[in-house]
């Protein structure tokens, strides 16, 4: 790992940045660390969870999003990221990323429907701005959620997206779903 290129992109999240990096940071799934208890054994990330103001790490392929208090300035921290990242990245390992997330053989059948629904429809465009979305239960037609990366705080994300999200899986999956987020 010679050259490790790291592109920076804002997110509609104020409080979120998305770095791209040429390099994978995790090899399958998604990961979401928002204490230094649950990276403790990854460098990378306990690296960028020990700066001031970080509250929350989020990998998905070859794309960071870092989530902040609001209080730091970007281009300090966006610097700060990527001297981190040029720092571990080369030993970096991508296998063992605590659990990895991969909920899929985990779901209920009817919870796999509509994660199916949501990778065709809103997942892709959650990825693209540095954030995802987990399914956490189907209860009597309540569609528990958990917003990760960049969504996990953002403003739209509690309306907009809630809103299109719920939507979506009431013309496709049942029309008297509700969607909450939890």
């Amino acid at each position: 790992m010679d050259d490790i290129q790291v592109f920076s992109q804002w997110t509609p999240n104020p409080n979120a940045y998305k770095f791209i990096v040429s390099e994978f940071l995790i090899d399958q799934g998604k990961a979401t660390f928002n204490s230094l208890g649950e990276c403790a054994d990854i460098p990378l990330v306990w690296g960028l969870m020990c700066m001031d103001g970080i509250t929350q790490v989020h990998l998905y392929e070859n794309v960071l999003t870092v989530t902040q208090d609001g209080t730091k300035d970007w281009g300090e921290l966006s610097e700060s990221v990527e001297n981190i990242l040029q720092q571990y990245l080369p030993t970096h390992n991508t296998k063992v990323i605590k659990e990895i997330q991969s909920k899929r053989p985990d779901l209920s059948p009817e919870l796999q429907a509509i994660d199916d629904i949501i990778d065709r429809t809103i997942r892709p465009g959650l990825q693209g701005d540095g954030g995802d979305v987990e399914l956490v239960e189907l209860d009597d037609h309540i569609l528990s959620i958990r917003y990760e990366g960049a969504c996990g705080s953002c403003p739209s994300s509690l309306y907009g997206t809630l809103q299109a999200i719920t939507g979506i899986l009431q013309d496709e999956y049942d029309s008297d779903i509700e969607v909450v987020v939890v």
